[in-house]
């Protein structure tokens, strides 16, 4: 295996665009290099942030020993901002001369102290496709007025709150009558884009509308249910794992009862992220919360974290006919439940759109405030749906409500896939009448 990080080396067309498109964003608005370790298939093993890795703080003054750097009190007296807290018990380090990069340092430390301890900066992005980072496939036009798909349901989500962390909420989402109010968390930094769009027709960037068609299919099926909707992966659709557990930590004081995550990545070895891991064990904490992430758009079966932990309920997507497994989902027993993802209607921006991933890059498409689009990131909206739409129902909470509902999946299995929720699923334990 070997690591680049121009990533375009060893990796299939399709996919080195996309990968090209993120390097080039992080290095642009972060500063940040960003290595591509590619796969042996032309897709990725995973990507990090160069010169920095996370660490058990228990075990850093080891860590620091075995890549012979100075002690923790001296780095920080010489640079504060080498060593940062993530989370309780997990710092970011950035590395230094002899060992400055994240292959070395990591490779040592297994070696001398055993694996785990230390882990990439992993990027996260919005569910990736192919072995790669985007979702499976690129927003498709659709009429002009074209009514969503799955339709609005009567009602359902009254008094639950969703956070939901994706590319955040389009200025103008309101006009759509099922995401009336649905906000976001921050009025500056949670817009999408962050800036206001321009030309005409305004030019949609890539991954723009992304968090409002999320929150439009969650809204369809829950339309009473309060949305938060932030911009946490505001670079390229992705974020690193040190910057976005912070923001998550500080989104449990919301006391929301759904956290909705719109990410996935696959890790160095796949190993569990490490601060993610702490952020849901702080999660199990807060009675009756849960936590919904999409399985993600590879097709493969190995771990997409963080849908891949044990308490995370992992979404993967069932094609158009919802008679079996889409051909972008990732799958295994890792996979809680699959759910339509395949060329589902909602929320878009209005504007003009230019493919960037081949075979359709350089394609114009017009977009009059709907889209169709197909991923995990759009079937996982729908269990988000379901469970709030159940939990205002029945009175349950989300972990009550999730659990009933993940028993019902798996009742109406379907050989070779999985356990399945549609759209009209929960509806009797709901109080409402199925057609």
């Amino acid at each position: 295996m070997t690591e680049n990080t121009d990533g375009k080396s060893s990796l299939l067309p399709r996919i080195a665009d996309e990968i090209a498109h993120i390097v080039g964003e992080f290095r642009d608005k972060r500063g940040k290099d960003i290595t591509v370790v590619p796969a042996g298939n032309g897709g990725i093993d995973h990507m990090h942030a160069e010169g920095e890795i996370l660490v058990r703080e228990e075990h850093l003054p080891r860590v620091l020993g075995v890549l012979g750097l100075p002690a923790r009190d001296d780095i920080e007296r010489d640079d504060p901002q080498r060593v940062r807290r993530v989370i309780a018990g997990y710092v970011l380090l950035t590395l230094s001369e002899p060992h400055n990069t994240v292959a070395v340092a990591l490779d040592l430390v297994d070696q001398r102290l055993g694996r785990h301890i230390a882990t990439p900066n992993h990027v996260l992005t919005v569910s990736p496709g192919e072995d790669s980072s985007c979702p499976a496939t690129e927003p498709e036009q659709v009429y002009a007025g074209m009514e969503p798909f799955p339709s609005v349901a009567p009602d359902g989500g009254r008094g639950v709150l969703v956070y939901l962390a994706d590319t955040g909420l389009l200025r103008d989402a309101g006009a759509h009558p099922w995401l009336a109010g649905v906000r976001v968390g921050d009025d500056t930094q949670d817009l999408d884009p962050k800036d206001p769009m321009t030309g005409n027709p305004p030019a949609i960037p890539p991954y723009t509308g992304h968090g409002t068609f999320v929150a439009g299919v969650l809204r369809c099926l829950a339309p009473d249910a309060e949305v938060i909707v932030t911009n946490a992966f505001a670079v390229a659709g992705s974020e690193l794992e040190a910057d976005l557990v912070p923001r998550l930590e500080t989104a449990l004081g919301l006391g929301a009862d759904i956290f909705h995550l719109t990410i996935a990545c696959a890790s160095r070895q796949d190993l569990p992220l490490l601060a993610f891991g702490e952020w849901l064990r702080r999660l199990r904490e807060s009675k009756g919360t849960i936590c919904v992430a999409a399985a993600g758009n590879s097709s493969t079966r190995r771990p997409s974290w963080p849908a891949a932990f044990g308490d995370v309920i992992a979404v993967g997507a069932l094609g158009s006919d919802w008679r079996g497994r889409a051909s972008f989902s990732n799958y295994g027993p890792w996979v809680d439940v699959y759910a339509p993802g395949r060329d589902l209607v909602n929320a878009f921006a209005t504007g003009r759109y230019e493919c960037y991933v081949r075979p359709y890059a350089g394609t114009q498409r017009e977009f009059y405030g709907m889209a169709k689009w197909s991923g995990t990131s759009f079937s996982t909206p729908i269990v988000s749906g379901l469970i709030a739409a159940r939990m205002s129902g029945t009175g349950e909470n989300a972990r009550q409500a999730a659990a009933a509902l993940l028993a019902e999946a798996r009742a109406q299995a379907i050989p070779g896939t999985g356990p399945v929720l549609l759209p009209r699923s929960g509806r009797r334990h709901a109080g409402e009448a199925l057609d």
